[in-house]
């Protein structure tokens, strides 16, 4: 409609400016071509509806979003159809499709969603642009509701976990160094008042002409401390320390669960964050919702280990400690744990894969620098018990606590210390 009034309104002021009648005939045609189509036009009476075939995923994985378009109105409408959408969710097509409704018509368009990140994301509202049959006039706004797809991390499978020191008295996997009911043998010792008969061992028994019984050791589970660093992270444009976190701590979370443990989630950083320990599938659920809406956040707040519950932190427990280890106050909050007697491991998430040296020597050097003083602190931390697993972000996890047990293992006499 502008751009005919302004054709018309330049034809009619350059045939007064110059005073030959051709230039207003010229531009009647717009003025008449403007006219019908006001008067032809009729706002148009549009609903539009949302869908999501499902709402939970994980991340990478598509979904299909059904955007239906009904024309309630008395006439014909050309629609435009665009959805907008959260930052890190990728659409199918990506831009606005178009369509001819008649009057009482409906319609439906599919999208193809895809979050490239784990979190909550947003699939709307539509953005609709309708026009007339002629073009003359344009009508636009947002339609619809907001349709919330949550993604998972995608998880790598585990097949070796951080062993505990200590274990608590409910049936589990972990075979306890106290023995009593269980599996695994312990030792041969002679018979006792209410041992059972069917633990007698004949041949020992045989053997050594007196009654001798079988001692195992019972299966216990352990308590699980997830310790999420929200300080701090290093990022780039595939990602950054925190996606890495999230996803370790969503596949420790299922494994430590999965041989029946007690776990418990701190998100410890700007913000502070907890789920007490639990067992089961429910537990699990609820530590992933948390997980999802983890995120760092700003604080010039130095927090200790004082600030956590003490129901969150079980006497006994087992901490894996999850962070970059960018920020003073998560290795203040590390040592502090260990020096308060807690079983500590360090699952470091390398950040030097999100950093790059730079292209002059200075910048080499630094950055050499860097490592240098990264590969010192892991070393004060091994120096006080606590094992580091570094994992890098195109590395497999399981390796890396691979190495965690096999310090344990050789540094238990000075952690018991």
């Amino acid at each position: 409609m502008r751009g005919l009034i302004a054709l018309a309104g330049a034809g009619l002021v350059g045939a007064l400016a110059s005073g030959r009648p051709e230039l207003a005939l010229i531009a009647m045609p717009f003025l008449v071509f403007a006219g019908v189509g006001l008067v032809l036009a009729r706002e148009p009476r549009l609903a539009v509806e949302i869908e999501l075939d499902r709402t939970r995923l994980l991340e990478g994985s598509d979904a299909m979003a059904t955007v239906r378009v009904r024309n309630d109105g008395g006439g014909p409408v050309q629609i435009e159809v665009a959805l907008l959408r959260s930052r890190n969710l990728t659409l199918d097509p990506p831009g606005a499709v178009g369509i001819l409704l008649r009057a009482g018509g409906h319609s439906e368009l599919a999208f193809d969603v895809r979050p490239q990140r784990w979190g909550s994301h947003a699939v709307g509202p539509a953005v609709v642009r309708a026009r007339d049959l002629l073009g003359v006039t344009t009508w636009e706004g947002r339609l619809g509701g907001r349709a919330d797809v949550r993604a998972f991390p995608r998880e790598q499978r585990l097949r070796e976990l951080v062993a505990p020191l200590r274990t608590q008295p409910f049936l589990g996997t972990h075979v306890a160094r106290v023995r009593g009911e269980g599996i695994e043998f312990a030792d041969i010792r002679p018979f006792r008042a209410g041992d059972r008969v069917r633990h007698i061992n004949w041949r020992a028994t045989a053997r050594r002409g007196a009654p001798q019984v079988n001692d195992r050791h019972p299966e216990h589970s352990s308590d699980v401390v997830l310790l999420l660093d929200t300080f701090e992270e290093a990022r780039d444009r595939a990602g950054g320390t925190l996606d890495d976190a999230v996803r370790a701590a969503a596949a420790l979370a299922r494994a430590c669960l999965a041989r029946r443990d007690r776990v418990a989630l701190v998100d410890f950083g700007g913000t502070l964050h907890w789920l007490e320990p639990a067992f089961g599938a429910t537990q699990l659920y609820r530590i992933i919702d948390a997980l999802l809406s983890s995120d760092i956040a700003f604080s010039y707040a130095w927090r200790n280990v004082d600030s956590i519950p003490l129901r969150v932190l079980p006497s006994g427990a087992l901490v894996l400690a999850i962070s970059p280890l960018l920020d003073e106050r998560s290795l203040a909050m590390v040592t502090d744990l260990r020096r308060r007697g807690f079983d500590l491991t360090v699952i470091e998430v390398s950040p030097l894969d999100h950093a790059s040296p730079g292209e002059s020597g200075d910048d080499a050097v630094a950055f050499r620098l860097w490592r240098l003083q990264r590969e010192a602190m892991r070393a004060r931390l091994q120096s006080l018990g606590i094992g580091v697993a570094v994992w890098a972000r195109d590395g497999d996890l399981g390796p890396a606590l691979e190495g965690v047990n096999r310090f344990r293992r050789s540094a238990r006499p000075a952690m018991r210390a």
